[in-house]
This record gives structure tokens, sequence and C-alpha cells, in this order.
């Protein structure tokens, strides 16, 4: 439960991030352009919007007392990152930010899901 919390918790903070400083924390997503004007920057607070939501969505159901449905939307919610990971291949990002911290959350999430179902 403590690796679904911190999981949630860390998606809310780099999505509040993304709303707050999108121009500074926009290299940390390894697309290889980013945007450098601050009306370039809409799709940065999109990220950030949906980050936020998905570490409520994540959080809710486990504060409800719904461990399992708790690990059922953790298992959805991980195909987001490697949805960001596959799209940053695709253009050529950063194949490390791909791979190392998209993939790896992605994994970290799952995981968690999957401790949430068998514990």
């Amino acid at each position: 439960m403590v690796l679904t919390v911190a999981a949630a918790l860390g998606i809310i903070v780099i999505g509040g991030l993304y709303l707050l400083v999108p121009q500074r924390i926009a290299s940390t997503f390894g697309l290889p352009v980013r945007p450098e004007e601050p009306g370039e920057t809409g799709w940065l607070n999109l990220k950030g919007v949906r980050d936020v939501v998905s570490g409520l969505v994540i959080l809710i159901p486990l504060a409800l007392g719904h461990p399992d449905l708790t690990g059922y939307v953790l298992l959805a919610a991980a195909l987001t990152p490697v949805g960001d990971m596959l799209t940053i291949l695709r253009h050529k990002g950063n194949r490390a930010l791909a791979y190392g911290m998209h993939g790896g959350t992605a994994v970290v999430v799952a995981l968690a899901g999957v401790l949430l179902l068998v514990g």
C-alpha cells in the first residue's frame, strides 16, 4: 500500500510541476522538441492535468477501502507511462528517459497493482 500511495503522490507532484513550471520541466519528459514560448506550453499543462487526475483516481478507491479495485486501476494506469514511452521512442526522443523514467514508472505502477491484488 505504501508503494501505491507513493506512486500516486509522485504523479500528482509531477503533474503539479507541469502546471506550475511547464517550461522548466519540459526537458524531463523526453521528447526531442519542447516549447520555448509561454504560449506553446498548452500540451504541458494538459499533461499536468492528466497526471494530477491520474494520481487522484488511484488514491480515491484506496481511501475508500477498496484495495482490489485500486489494484485493477493501477494495472490500467500503467498503460499511461507505456504510451508516453512509446510516443517518445516513435518521435526519436531521449531513449534513456523513455525506458528509464516512463518504462520504469510503468513497472512500478503495475507492481503496486499486482501487490494489492495478491496481498
